[in-house]
């Protein structure tokens, strides 16, 4: 098993478990991220992990083609 697929996996269970309690799935989704930031800052530094951030919400689009791929 990877990390990614570990990582996936204890999503999956954290938010069944929200599911459980009857937290609604976009606030629960709100509220790990807002963790899992929180805990990234004590690991990393800010400027590196704003960077990370910023690719992964400039490439939320699955359909868009970049000019790195190839066909």
């Amino acid at each position: 098993m990877s990390v990614y697929e570990w990582a996936r996996q204890e999503l999956r269970q954290s938010l069944d478990m929200a599911q459980e309690v009857g937290f609604d799935p976009g606030l629960s989704l709100r509220a790990l991220l807002s963790a899992v930031v929180q805990q990234s800052k004590t690991v990393r530094n800010a400027e590196d992990l704003a960077d990370e951030l910023r690719f992964l919400a400039e490439n939320l689009d699955d359909d868009q083609d970049y000019g790195f791929m190839r066909p």
